[in-house]
């Protein structure tokens, strides 16, 4: 697409696509403990365990479906394949607000993973669209996109969720076919026929990425320090609402409140303190200092016994969200410009196995603390086996990680899951 209008209402269209998917995901966070405890009749503790279930399910299908949805795309154009992701998550959340059986959630989710493998999707939308001079800034939108949809969503899901704990999945479904109808009249196609190749199963891998990395010297450090780092990261979607209910007693609307407080701070952090800070000390040690801010946050929550605590964490460890946009520029410095989707193909990979693993891994640690027969009664328990990773995490940058001087400028905007396909789980 040469045409600039088209191409600005093209970025327009998908940066709103990718809006309002997100706040789809996030919308329901807040309900799901009241949601699944209707639905199941379990306890807050066994209801934590059926919601590990349905994250574990929605990452699969993204970790499976990513590169296959992006395959099709190059085969077929990407107007069709957004298209279809669109209306099938719309369709996803109406057969969860309409679900009598865990069953039919579980179901629901599957087809709420596929179409959220559409973000490969967008990504080359926004290649397609961009050139040298604009590429970075177009890719942020991806970022923005994640930070307000996660900011906003809880805060709106809460809100619906005091009405009763389906509201938001109506809401949600709601808003997924608004989409579709805008995008349906409005989204261009941006792949021209000249340039659409045949589908070949062996590039839809989602582990080649990976091999392929091993041949870049020191890349596998990296990769290892955002495996540590997005694991640690899974335990907030996976356990923050049934903490906050267990613990503190909260509702729907308080949880999503906490969480919009939580995503609105690290947007601020992202958008205005990360360029001055790596400004001022460089992007190695700003990747430390987040690192090091995550690992004391995550030990705040572990220990934070009352509801005001968790607000007074956030507010001063809030410098967390500096990690991640060093550690990416970190990982681009490390390979060639040829091989910079490569990489962001990994990364993703790890991202969705994270994914995958946390959300059992964080609400089993959970559900073994807060039972009535537990030995020890301790519902921060999986905020410090986060903080273990992080402080794992930090050994190995600071052993195996040198400085470097990178000598392009990583940005609030573009630092933000950015070239991160798979944290919309």
């Amino acid at each position: 697409m040469t045409d600039p209008a088209s191409a600005r209402r093209g970025l327009f269209l998908v940066f709103m696509i990718l809006f309002l998917d997100i706040i789809g995901i996030a919308i329901i966070m807040p309900v799901l403990p009241a949601f699944l405890s209707e639905l199941t009749g379990d306890t807050i503790s066994d209801a934590a365990i059926d919601g590990g279930w349905l994250l574990l399910v929605y990452s699969a299908m993204q970790f499976l479906f990513a590169p296959l949805i992006g395959n099709l795309s190059d085969r077929f154009g990407r107007r069709p394949v957004l298209l279809a992701s669109v209306l099938t998550f719309a369709i996803d959340n109406l057969i969860c607000a309409l679900a009598t059986s865990f069953g039919m959630l579980f179901v629901g989710r599957i087809l709420a993973g596929i179409s959220g493998a559409s973000l490969s999707t967008a990504s080359a939308f926004i290649a397609d669209v961009s050139d040298d001079t604009n590429r970075a800034k177009n890719f942020g939108l991806i970022g923005i996109a994640f930070g307000t949809g996660f900011a906003l969503g809880p805060v709106i899901g809460g809100a619906l969720g005091e009405f009763g704990p389906r509201v938001p999945f109506y809401g949600a479904a709601l808003l997924s076919f608004l989409n579709f109808v805008i995008a349906f009249f409005l989204l261009p196609e941006t792949l021209e026929r000249k340039h659409r190749r045949r589908f070949d199963w062996r590039r839809a891998n989602p582990l080649g990425a990976l091999r392929q990395m091993r041949t870049y010297p020191g890349i596998g450090w990296v990769l290892l320090v955002f495996f540590l780092y997005w694991q640690a990261h899974a335990v907030y979607p996976a356990v923050w609402s049934f903490v906050a209910a267990y613990r503190y007693g909260w509702s729907e609307g308080q949880i999503g409140l906490s969480l919009g407080v939580f995503g609105i701070c690290s947007a601020i952090v992202m958008a205005f303190v990360l360029p001055r800070v790596v400004s001022l000390i460089g992007e190695w040690r700003s990747g430390a200092l987040g690192l090091v801010f995550c690992c004391i946050g995550l030990i705040g929550y572990a220990f934070a016994f009352q509801g005001w605590m968790v607000y007074a964490v956030i507010a001063a460890t809030c410098l967390e969200a500096l990690a991640d946009p060093p550690l990416r520029s970190i990982a681009a410095a490390k390979v060639p410009p040829s091989a910079q989707g490569e990489l962001q193909g990994a990364l993703s990979s790890i991202s969705s196995f994270t994914t995958i693993l946390g959300p059992l891994m964080f609400a089993h640690i959970f559900s073994s603390f807060t039972t009535p027969n537990a030995p020890i009664r301790f519902a921060g328990a999986p905020y410090l086996l986060s903080a273990a990773l992080i402080a794992g995490a930090v050994l190995l940058y600071v052993t195996r990680l040198k400085p470097v001087d990178v000598s392009r400028k990583v940005t609030g905007a573009s630092g933000q899951d950015c070239l991160n396909p798979d944290q919309s789980s």
